[in-house]
């Protein structure tokens, strides 16, 4: 049996007024800030180089697919009380939560390492000083912090830290943009047949609709009600379902947006200034910011590196944790940011494994920038399973009771399934 929830006219009490709506706002917000990772620069930024505003399109078009497949993931946490491993160990196959888990630790990890990376080039064109340092340095604060901090002032932080995005839409105001060619940039689809391009789509999709969201959202609502006294799981709580559901689609448009419009920006800073430039043969996001300078000016190449390391402060944590969280709930031990470490040891342990080999890729033969667009293609790859067994998962009353979800959300989460799986099998027949 299926409930239907007319969200719309229901407003929950805490959000009347701007202040309100804002407390509100946590999971969603922080993962759509997360989205515009270090490395997610990097490849908006390559792209924007490489193909310039047409490729603008990608993050329109995403923008509702990433925002309902979130909404779908945040729902499972919520009304099960447990996150996307959680559930997938009671439900299905131990061999599939392997498979999905493991691929996951290695994208996430190569991930942290290039974020690292990409926030010691940053820092280095910032202040000066050796790369190693700061490497070194950032992981041992994103490390730290996750295990010493207060959960509430934590996730408080991390939601300050969403305003160092803002760089961009101020490096953006700096930058001569021709408009009207990057709003047909955005509006316009431009299809090219070949390898290259295509290899580009899945990894602009596997760094927006990346499977470590999924985890993290998931996890975090599970994390929300299980600290908070005056929650259960919805499956317990039903009357509270119609608040809850509004509460999370408003956090996770929220969210998202956000992160469309960030990505967005980059890729049209990219466009007019590298691409309109001649400029095509940028790999990482220090080098769109130390490429700006020449072109826009030192304001805007200033901007632009003190948003990456914002950026990576935010978006470590988040791509440790969600290891941690996958892990820890597919093995059913005590998970959680909110634990004290002497509760939830191995969760601990496999965040702070996950940020120390990102630290130990960064003095290593494998060079974590080379590694990035391809950990982006993996995300991509890896997306395509994860979100048909979500959307598998969500329709099973024995995982979300009478709150499995049908209507216009079920439908928008399989079309943002088939677009990343078609995104996939073209890459696949380009290279072919």
């Amino acid at each position: 049996m299926t409930q239907s929830v007319e969200t719309s006219e229901i407003e929950p009490a805490s959000a009347k007024g701007l202040r309100g709506f804002v407390r509100t706002l946590g999971p969603g917000l922080i993962t759509g800030a997360a989205d515009d990772d270090p490395s997610g620069i990097g490849t908006y930024s390559q792209a924007g180089a490489q193909l310039g505003y047409g490729i603008g399109w990608t993050m329109i078009i995403s923008f509702p697919l990433m925002a309902a497949i979130q909404e779908i993931s945040a729902r499972v946490g919520r009304v099960t009380g447990r996150g996307i491993a959680g559930n997938v160990c009671r439900h299905y196959s131990p061999w599939l939560l392997h498979f999905i888990v493991t691929l996951l630790f290695v994208a996430n990890t190569i991930n942290i390492g290039a974020d690292l990376a990409a926030m010691a080039d940053a820092s280095k064109l910032l202040v000066g000083g050796p790369a190693f340092a700061y490497v070194i340095m950032y992981g041992a604060i994103s490390v730290l912090a996750q295990i010493f901090f207060d959960y509430k002032r934590y996730v408080a932080v991390l939601k300050w830290l969403t305003l160092s995005l803002f760089a961009y839409v101020a490096a953006l105001a700096v930058t001569n943009v021709d408009w009207v060619e990057a709003f047909k940039g955005a509006v316009l689809p431009r299809l090219e047949w070949d390898a290259d391009y295509w290899t580009t789509i899945v990894a602009i999709l596997g760094t927006t609709i990346s499977p470590y969201l999924f985890f993290w959202q998931a996890s975090q609502e599970a994390e929300d009600e299980r600290i908070d006294p005056d929650k259960e799981p919805l499956i317990d709580t039903p009357r509270d379902a119609p608040r809850e559901f509004l509460r999370i689609r408003a956090d996770t448009v929220v969210g998202m947006g956000f992160s469309t419009l960030i990505a967005l920006s980059i890729i049209v800073i990219a466009a007019a200034t590298l691409h309109a430039n001649g400029k095509t043969d940028i790999e990482t996001s220090a080098q769109a910011a130390q490429a700006l300078r020449p072109i826009a000016g030192a304001f805007a190449e200033f901007i632009f590196a003190l948003g990456i390391v914002g950026t990576g402060l935010l978006a470590v944590p988040v791509l440790a944790g969600s290891s941690a969280y996958a892990i820890g709930e597919g093995r059913r031990w005590p998970v959680g940011l909110a634990r004290k470490p002497k509760d939830a040891r191995a969760f601990y342990a496999v965040l702070t494994l996950a940020t120390i080999v990102g630290i130990i890729l960064n003095f290593s033969p494998i060079d974590p920038i080379s590694a990035l667009y391809w950990s982006a293609v993996i995300n991509g790859v890896l997306a395509v399973p994860v979100m048909i067994l979500l959307m598998m998962m969500v329709r099973r009353s024995d995982v979300m009771d009478r709150f499995v979800i049908d209507g216009p959300l079920l439908w928008l989460g399989w079309l943002a399934t088939g677009v990343m799986a078609a995104s996939v099998i073209g890459m696949a027949v380009g290279f072919l």
